[in-house]
C-alpha cells in the first residue's frame, strides 16, 4: 500500500473485509476530471492491483455530484498545441503516446485478475463513463440526476479510452450509436436496458451493493476476454455501420469528422481482439485530435457555453456582446440571393430553408468553402464571411476571452453559425 499512499487525485481505503475502495477525489475541484495527474495515478494503481492480495475493488467518487465528468479540457488544449508543435511526420506518434496512457491504465484494471465494481452516485460522463465501462460490474443510483454518457462527439472528439470498443461489445452496435454519436445520457432503467449498468439501487446503497458483488465474484473478467466470446452483432456490423454512415453524412453534410471517426473505430475494432481494437481506436483518435473542428467545437460549445452561462447567472449577457452578435448575424444574411443562400446551407449554416443533399464531399484538411473547385457560391460565401468578420473586428480587440467565447456560442446556438468553424470572435480568420 505504500505507493498508494502517495496518490493525490485518488485515495485508497482498505476495508476490514479486504475490499479496497479507490476513491476519485481531486483536491480543489468541485468535479473529478481526467487530468494528466489522474491518468498517471490510475496507471500506478493498475500495476499495484495486479500483484495485490485484496479481494477486489470498489471505484467510487469523493464528490457529491459526479463520479467523473470527463477530460480536463484545459490540458487537452495544451496537448493539442504540443502535438501541432511537433514535426508533421511525428504528430501521429506524439498524439498516440500521449493519449493512449488512459487506455493502458483502464486495460490494466480490467485484466488485473481482481473483481472491480463501480459505485456511481453522480454523473459518469466521457472518461468517467469509460472508467465505469472498464469495471466488471456497475451499480448506479436510481435518480434522474445520476447518468452515464459518452458525449465526446458533441465537442468533435471520440471516446479514446476504449469507449468505442467496450460500449458496442456490451450493448450491441445499434444501442451504442445513440450514446456514441448523439451524446445520449442514460439514467435508471434506460441505463439497465442499454446494458451499461448492471444494478440500480437507492441513494446511499450503491457502495454496499458494489462491495457485495465484489465479495461474491472472486474471479471476474470482461466478456471480451473470455475464450470463444464474439460480439453479438459482429456479423451484421458492416451493414449496420454503412446505414448509419449514410445517415450521418446526410445530416452533417460531411463537415464533422468525429461521428465518421467513431464509425471507423467500431468498424475496424469490433472484429479484432480487444487489445488490437483499442490500438486501432487510438490511431483514429490521434488523427482526429489534430484537426481544427474539435478544437473549434470545444472552444465554442463547451468553454463558450460555460462563459455564456456564467454571464447569465451574474446578471445577464453584457450588452456589447449582444450587440456584436446581432451585427455579425446581420452581416451574414443572404437576403434574396439564391446562390449565396445555397452556399450558406451547403457550408452548414442553419437557416429557415431545407438543408441540401449531401454532395459526396467529406471535409479533410480544407473546409468545404475553402476547397477546390471554387464555385460562384463559394466566392459569394467567402465575401459575406469577410464582411461578417470585419464586423466582428470592431469588438474583438475590446472583448475579454470569455466574452469572445460567449459571443461565438451565441452565434452558433442562436444564429446557426456552424460549430465546426467556431464563430467570428475568437479568431480573425474563418475557421482558423
Amino acid at each position: 500500500m505504500d505507493e498508494l499512499r502517495k496518490l493525490q487525485q485518488f485515495r485508497a481505503e482498505r476495508r476490514e473485509n479486504n475490499v479496497l475502495h479507490l476513491v476519485f477525489d481531486m483536491p480543489g475541484r468541485p468535479m473529478n476530471v481526467f487530468s494528466n495527474a489522474a491518468i498517471a495515478e490510475l496507471a500506478i494503481f493498475s500495476r499495484w492491483l495486479r500483484d495485490s492480495d485484496v479481494k477486489g475493488v470498489v471505484i467510487r467518487s469523493g464528490k457529491p455530484s459526479a463520479f467523473c465528468a470527463g477530460a480536463d479540457l484545459a490540458e487537452l488544449g495544451l496537448a493539442y498545441d504540443m502535438i501541432m508543435a511537433a514535426p508533421a511526420e511525428t504528430r501521429d506518434r506524439v498524439a498516440f503516446d500521449h493519449f493512449f496512457r488512459l487506455s493502458q491504465a483502464l486495460r490494466g484494471i480490467e485484466t488485473a485478475g481482481k473483481p472491480v465494481a463501480a459505485a456511481i452516485a453522480g454523473l459518469a460522463l466521457g472518461g468517467g463513463g469509460e472508467l465505469a465501462l472498464a469495471t466488471h460490474h456497475r451499480v448506479m443510483v436510481d435518480d434522474p440526476k445520476v447518468a452515464f454518457g459518452l458525449p465526446e462527439s458533441l465537442v468533435g472528439l471520440l471516446p479514446g479510452g476504449g469507449g468505442t470498443q467496450r460500449l458496442p461489445r456490451l450493448t450491441g452496435i445499434e444501442k451504442a450509436f445513440s450514446i456514441l454519436l448523439e451524446g445520449a445520457r442514460l439514467s435508471g432503467q434506460a441505463a439497465i436496458a442499454a446494458g451499461v449498468v448492471d444494478e440500480l439501487v437507492a441513494a446511499g446503497e450503491e457502495v454496499a451493493a458494489a462491495e457485495r458483488w465484489v465479495l461474491s465474484h472472486p474471479s471476474a473478467s470482461q466478456p471480451w476476454d473470455r475464450s470463444g466470446w464474439r460480439p453479438v452483432d459482429v456479423d451484421d456490423a458492416a451493414s449496420i455501420i454503412e446505414r448509419k454512415r449514410e445517415g450521418v453524412l446526410a445530416e452533417t453534410l460531411g463537415h464533422y469528422p468525429a461521428p465518421l471517426a467513431i464509425l471507423d473505430c467500431v468498424a475496424q475494432g469490433l472484429p479484432q481482439p480487444f487489445d488490437a481494437a483499442i490500438r486501432s481506436e487510438m490511431q483514429i483518435f490521434s488523427k482526429l485530435i489534430q484537426r481544427r473542428e474539435p478544437r473549434n467545437m470545444i472552444r465554442t460549445l463547451f468553454l463558450g457555453r460555460l462563459d455564456h452561462d456564467r454571464f447569465r447567472k451574474a446578471g445577464g449577457i453584457p450588452a456589447p456582446v449582444e450587440q456584436a452578435v446581432a451585427a455579425v448575424s446581420e452581416a451574414l444574411q443572404a437576403g434574396a440571393d439564391a446562390t449565396l443562400a445555397n452556399a450558406f446551407a451547403r457550408a452548414g449554416f442553419h437557416g429557415p430553408g431545407k438543408a441540401p443533399a449531401f454532395d459526396g464531399v467529406i471535409a479533410q484538411s480544407a473546409f468545404w468553402l475553402e476547397a477546390e473547385p471554387v464555385t460562384e457560391g463559394k466566392r459569394a460565401l467567402r465575401e459575406r464571411l469577410t464582411r461578417a468578420y470585419a464586423a466582428a473586428d470592431q469588438w474583438r480587440a475590446t472583448f475579454s476571452e470569455d466574452q469572445r467565447r460567449a459571443a461565438d456560442y451565441l452565434l452558433v446556438t442562436k444564429y446557426g453559425f456552424p460549430a465546426y468553424m467556431a464563430g467570428a470572435f475568437s479568431s480573425a480568420q474563418p475557421g482558423a
